[in-house]
């Protein structure tokens, strides 16, 4: 794998949590509801609740993420750590979803800032 592949498979995992946002939100607030123009605001709870914020961290993550990636590519400043970083970022955002779905707050935060770090680390590499 390379750091764009690793991107290209971020990508993907933030769109397999959009779907189960959607599956969740379906579930609880109904496909009518969905595809309305929601004038009504109506708010998810639980798990799906849950899975919402993931998805937005997520989204948050991956703004941070792609630019540092397509830097490093741009700068061809690529390299065995910076691979190294965006493999450990990426492991730890797999872990962050389950753990969050489920409410495991304390590996949660552990996966956060693991996926944290790798993404500075790949900016003072860029530098």
């Amino acid at each position: 794998m390379t750091e764009t592949t690793i991107l290209a498979a971020y990508g993907l995992l933030v769109m397999l949590t959009i779907l189960l946002q959607v599956l969740g939100g379906v579930q609880q607030l109904s496909l009518g509801y969905l595809i309305s123009s929601r004038d009504e605001d109506r708010s998810m709870t639980g798990m799906t609740a849950r899975v919402k914020r993931a998805l937005d961290n997520s989204v948050v993550a991956l703004a941070l993420f792609a630019p540092a990636i397509l830097m490093l590519e741009l700068l061809d400043r690529t390299n065995a750590t910076s691979l190294l970083a965006a493999q450990v970022f990426l492991l730890a955002r797999i872990i962050y979803l389950p753990v969050y779905a489920l409410g495991v707050p304390a590996i949660r935060t552990l996966a956060w800032l693991a996926g944290f770090a790798a993404t500075a680390i790949l900016y003072f590499l860029a530098l």
